[in-house]
């Protein structure tokens, strides 16, 4: 999708750590703890380990500049609804070299700190997550090479997860190219966060044809995910279209149906009810270029391609899209979680291209499902061009008594 940043005002509140260049992250957590004291309250929930039940998922666009221009806000937001887990996508900040040297590769599991200007960007973010309400969260990171893309997952601490993976292959060493998977292990359940590719506008290997790729892996991801539920979290790049989709119905493949799946579809808008101008995202294009495919055609997230194949993924699943259980009707206000630039032709077209799907077992289980942005003027938005989106489902006790 476009990216633009919308200008903010200087906040005096937050500011930049006074540290030394030669601080650590560690020094960091120690002026901390002397500045505010033990958090014993986190210690204590240690004890007391239990699964997540509210979650969060935020393309921050630029993870870094939120933190710096838009922090205030969102931690307001943050101690509001109070999540167990928070996904995050585009984090846009480089991992380390874990060698010097030709042949050297990067950490992808790191903040970068070999540089004056990586290190003060590091003590910022760090400063940042050991505030109030971010220390009762741990964290992890799957950055990209090019200081692109990239996600975050934090969580509670009374909420930890059994593993954490960061490949579709379930690899441990393992990061997907532009770090666009955290894919997490609790007791009874898995939970991934993915930044999905976007499709592009043209037949080129970095955009119909990866996208292509990333969709069939994704697929043969959710049919061998079989032996516990899956909660999917990230920004999937595609908007769904209540015509393609379809409830309870599977095509004659064996998918089981305890899988949770929580998308941020920034790129793939599924449903005509999912968009706010569909005959405007349909006719898109760049440049005046129209792909060979007429179902190639349109804007990125919103061609019939991409939305088939979607459909297939939750037909063939037997995934249940929780926003769209819970609110029937199109919302030309709270209905959408990506918002075009206020100023220009994408003024007031907006796309839901951020969800939370869940499979057909657990749609018992959902208290509320909502997206937590607005407006032509993105109220809600804190700086990025995708508001959060939040879900939230009773716990496995109270739904065996519906």
């Amino acid at each position: 999708m476009k990216r633009f940043f919308q200008p903010v005002k200087k906040d005096e509140s937050f500011k930049k750590p006074n540290l030394s260049e030669n601080t650590s992250s560690t020094q960091i957590e120690q002026q901390r703890r002397e500045e505010e004291g033990e958090d014993t309250e986190n210690a204590e929930e240690n004890n007391n380990n239990k699964e997540p039940t509210k979650f969060v998922t935020w393309n921050a666009n630029s993870f870094l500049l939120r933190v710096k221009n838009n922090w205030p806000e969102f931690t307001k937001f943050v101690e509001t609804h109070d999540p167990d887990v928070i996904a995050v996508q585009v984090i846009r900040i480089s991992p380390p070299f874990i060698c010097a040297g030709k042949g050297s590769s990067k950490n992808p599991g790191e903040l970068k700190d070999d540089t004056n200007a990586s290190r003060e960007e590091k003590q910022i973010v760090m400063r940042a997550l050991s505030s109030p309400p971010f220390r009762k969260y741990n964290v992890w990171w799957s950055l990209s090479e090019s200081k692109y893309a990239g996600t975050a997952l934090l969580v509670k601490k009374r909420c930890q997860p059994t593993k954490v993976s960061f490949s579709l292959d379930r690899i441990a060493s393992k990061h997907e190219a532009d770090g666009r998977v955290i894919l997490a292990e609790f007791e009874s359940f898995r939970l991934l966060n993915t930044y999905v590719p976007n499709n592009g506008w043209k037949e080129e290997e970095n955009a119909f044809q990866r996208r292509r790729k990333w969709d069939k892996r994704i697929l043969e991801f959710v049919m061998q995910s079989s032996d516990k539920p899956l909660i999917w979290c990230g920004d999937l790049n595609v908007s769904a279209t209540r015509s393609l989709m379809k409830y309870g119905t599977g095509s004659g493949i064996n998918v089981p149906v305890s899988i949770i799946f929580i998308f941020d579809f920034v790129d793939i808008s599924h449903q005509e009810i999912d968009v706010s101008h569909p005959d405007f995202f349909s006719a898109a294009k760049l440049n005046g270029y129209v792909p060979p495919n007429k179902e190639d055609c349109g804007q990125p997230g919103f061609t019939l391609n991409e939305r088939k194949r979607f459909s297939a993924i939750l037909t063939e699943g037997k995934l249940i899209d929780a926003y769209r259980y819970l609110h029937k009707e199109k919302d030309m206000d709270r209905g959408f979680s990506w918002s075009g630039h206020p100023i220009g032709k994408y003024r007031g077209k907006k796309m839901r291209i951020d969800y939370f799907i869940v499979s057909e077992k657990l749609k018992d289980r959902i208290v509320a499902c909502e997206m937590h942005g607005h407006g032509i003027e993105l109220e809600g938005f804190y700086g990025s061009d995708h508001c959060p989106v939040s879900l939230e489902l009773s716990t496995s006790s109270d739904s065996s008594q519906i």
